[in-house]
């Protein structure tokens, strides 16, 4: 399903006239309104390919920190629930922890836990020193507000860069967690080394954790980023 999430365009120039690609999927001149057949210049940025070289490079660094007998980070990860796509990401989560040598807590709770005891679970994870970031997977049951659990993690801890101390940060290009998946875009088009500078960046869908982060990302005074961006939504 195309443009379910968040889609970008960048306007860039044919490098080379013998070698166009021409795209006729409607649903992608629907959205953009583009005439049927468009001739531009792609390049398929492969993110396996990329996640893959930044968890080698992470793993060199966590095995340079283990022999000079620094501190391993250690994430400690809260499932509640036995939500089928939530279960998946946070293994996948612990797994990518594991490959590069980073220590993981992963604990649950039933879907009924009270809102409290989940909150008293997080301020214990907040005090305690052995760890360093904080994931709790959402969504939640519906009897607990998510926004009460955001704002109780730590924003030093909050790896998921939910909390608004960092999206605050984010805002005023000072360093801070930002959410996955922004994030991993932006690691992306480095990795690629995809110039954006001066580029027109349309960005689908105005969600806090996807939409809203990449266009403040794509328009940072930073490589990636220097784009002028349109936010496209529902309305």
């Amino acid at each position: 399903k195309p443009f379910t999430h968040f889609f970008f365009f960048f306007s860039r120039k044919l490098k080379s006239r013998n070698s166009p690609s021409i795209i006729k999927t409607p649903e992608f001149f629907g959205v953009l309104n583009l005439p049927k057949s468009y001739i531009c210049g792609m390049e398929i940025l492969d993110g396996k390919k990329a996640a893959q070289a930044i968890r080698e490079e992470l793993k060199m660094e966590v095995a340079q920190l283990a022999a000079e007998g620094k501190k391993i980070p250690h994430l400690a990860a809260i499932l509640v629930g036995n939500n089928g796509a939530s279960e998946t990401y946070v293994a996948a989560k612990v797994k990518a922890c594991e490959e590069v040598g980073f220590r993981s807590t992963l604990i649950r709770f039933e879907a009924d836990v009270p809102s409290i005891r989940l909150l008293e679970k997080v301020e214990e994870l907040n005090n305690d020193p052995d760890v360093d970031g904080i994931l709790v997977q959402l969504p939640l049951p519906k009897h607990i507000p998510e926004s009460d659990v955001i704002d109780t993690i730590d924003p030093e801890k909050d790896v998921d860069g939910f909390h608004a101390v960092n999206v605050g940060k984010l805002v005023q290009g000072l360093p801070a967690f930002v959410s996955a998946t922004p994030h991993g875009i932006m690691l992306l088009l480095a990795h690629y080394k995809i110039e954006t500078k001066g580029k027109h960046a349309i960005v689908i869908g105005r969600s806090n954790i996807v939409g809203r982060p990449m266009s403040i990302l794509l328009s940072a005074n930073t490589n990636p980023g220097n784009c002028t961006v349109t936010l496209c939504h529902s309305h």
